[in-house]
């Protein structure tokens, strides 16, 4: 089973920290890996607009944003970047094309 996941956070998605889950915005089930690579493309598009800065690692992960959405965190007394990102995951993993 293929998932598209779109989760928002101070880090990009591919470091996973414990708890991460609770930073998914919205997760999308596929039975095919074009079904779920033509949503994923569609989404990476549609960010890519809105957001100006975009970094990728592998083919799984890709994070966007954009300087102006930043948050204060006092405890750390810093502002934290607020990270858009899409996870792509098969069968619970990151996909890999050989």
């Amino acid at each position: 089973m293929h998932e598209i996941i779109y989760m928002k956070a101070f880090y990009e998605p591919w470091w996973q920290f414990d708890g991460w889950e609770k930073e998914v915005v919205s997760r999308k089930l596929f039975s095919t890996a074009a079904e779920a690579k033509s949503f994923f493309m569609e989404m990476k598009d549609a960010f890519a607009v809105r957001y100006p800065y975009q970094s990728a690692k592998g083919e799984a992960f890709i994070a966007f944003w954009t300087e102006e959405e930043q948050v204060f965190c006092e405890a750390c007394d810093d502002d934290l970047q607020t990270y858009h990102g899409l996870i792509w995951l098969v069968d619970g993993k990151p996909v890999h094309f050989s």
